[in-house]
């Protein structure tokens, strides 16, 4: 596939065809299809914030395509400025002008993971409004000044390789999802987590031409903006997409169920006040009880989860879980990305 955009920033920036070629050329590559394509080539992994499968996922698959992957860890004391006509004489050590250029001159692309609420930390960070974190301004500011493809790691609005890696264990387990049901359904968590995750992992199921429900509290609304994006994707495949705040509802007769958290959106800078309100809503758990509504579902979660918080032992652990798979997954995705990016 040659890509018709640049970066790796949103799977919407792209064709669904060009979505569904990367699809087919992960399962390829599972099946044993794999050309050391990236020999001589390098890959810069810049992580702001900490980070399990996406490192190792990505590091790996440099080295299954015969190229390098450097682990960068930019979040130990290292500070950009975005700022342009600054007079850097504060804290800030160097500017993104001049730091994606360099690194576009040592590696053949640069993969950056920059969201300002992930975090290893018992209690939520502390953030600005959303209004301010959908600018994503780590992310843009490298795509704006770095010469060599920039791949989105996770965002504050789109975790890309997630939502293509979960596209493929779907189309992996189910054949041809096309109609299928896929039900995104938030779940309780004691932190305020990111929204793009679901963003992403919505995003696919749409560009798989699957009938969508997202089921979620009042008040847990996904960004309009984005939702008027996933609108736009399902149609042109023939699927459909709904939202409804009843778990049962949603799951009746599912064929895909997938959990995860997030923070409400008029809460952004406000988690105290969530908190609060969470509280109340402990009952949104993926349970026995709930995926017996279902077509015989697949389970999915993109991990790290928390057990019996978010879905319990039950579930995660039955034979209907892919939660495993599904991380196996992203490597494939990426090694796919990796390929016809660079």
């Amino acid at each position: 596939m040659k890509p018709s955009n640049k970066h790796f920033y949103n799977t919407a920036d792209f064709t669904q065809k060009e979505i569904n070629n990367l699809i087919d050329l992960a399962l390829a590559m599972k099946k044993g299809k794999i050309k050391k394509s990236l020999s001589g080539k390098s890959l810069a992994m810049l992580f702001f914030n900490p980070s399990l499968r996406t490192r190792l996922s990505f590091i790996i698959a440099m080295q299954k395509l015969g190229g390098l992957g450097v682990d960068f860890p930019i979040k130990d004391g290292y500070t950009f400025e975005y700022n342009l006509g600054e007079i850097m004489d504060k804290g800030t050590i160097e500017h993104v002008k001049d730091a994606a250029k360099v690194i576009s001159s040592y590696c053949n692309a640069i993969a950056i993971r920059s969201s300002e609420l992930i975090t290893s930390s018992a209690e939520s960070v502390k953030v600005q409004g959303w209004s301010e974190l959908k600018k994503d301004k780590t992310m843009k500011s490298f795509m704006e000044y770095a010469t060599v493809p920039i791949i989105n790691m996770e965002s504050n609005v789109y975790h890309p390789c997630q939502g293509l890696g979960d596209a493929v264990t779907i189309k992996e387990k189910l054949g041809k999802p096309k109609k299928k049901k896929y039900v995104m359904t938030w779940v309780y968590h004691p932190k305020s987590l990111p929204m793009a995750t679901p963003n992403s992992q919505i995003l696919s199921a749409c560009d798989l031409g699957m009938d969508v429900e997202i089921t979620h509290p009042k008040g847990w609304e996904l960004d309009p903006d984005i939702l008027k994006t996933m609108k736009q994707r399902v149609m042109e495949t023939g699927g459909s997409l709904n939202i409804t705040h009843s778990q049962k509802e949603a799951c009746q007769n599912a064929d895909v169920v997938c959990a995860k958290s997030w923070g409400a959106l008029k809460n952004y800078g406000n988690w105290e006040h969530e908190k609060k309100i969470k509280e109340n809503l402990k009952e949104w758990i993926v349970n026995k009880e709930l995926m017996d509504l279902t077509n015989n579902a697949i389970f999915m979660h993109c991990l790290p989860v928390r057990r019996n918080v978010e879905v319990t032992d039950e579930v995660i652990d039955s034979k209907n879980s892919v939660v495993i798979t599904e991380a196996e997954n992203r490597m494939w995705a990426q090694m796919a990305i990796l390929s016809s990016l660079i």
